[in-house]
């Protein structure tokens, strides 16, 4: 029993100690990582602020076009609903025309 007394907290202080310098390992390779990860994000960045021109060109042109398909579709509808007035108009006139006959 004096044995294991004598035993047991040098094997605890040495795992102690082997479990430190891992910790520390994993820390130093942790903080390099973050670097490498941080070095990308900025190289995103800067790259995406490069585009934000060309997604802005990009947004112009296609409200651009969706003002000018509006206007055409806003034609046509026109000239479709006049023909069909027009066509009901005449309708009309032909059955009153009927009746006063």
């Amino acid at each position: 029993m004096d044995v294991l007394n004598d035993i047991l907290p040098i094997v605890l202080y040495f795992l102690g100690a082997v479990l430190l310098i891992v910790i520390i390992i994993l820390i130093v390779k942790l903080i390099s990582t973050i670097d490498k990860v941080n070095i990308l994000l900025d190289d995103v960045e800067g790259k995406s602020q490069k585009l934000n021109g060309l997604f802005d060109a990009i947004e112009k042109l296609g409200d651009t076009l969706s003002t000018a398909n509006n206007k055409v579709t806003g034609f046509v509808a026109g000239v479709v609903n006049k023909l069909v007035k027009g066509k009901k108009k005449k309708k009309k006139e032909t059955i009153k025309e009927e009746e006063d006959e």
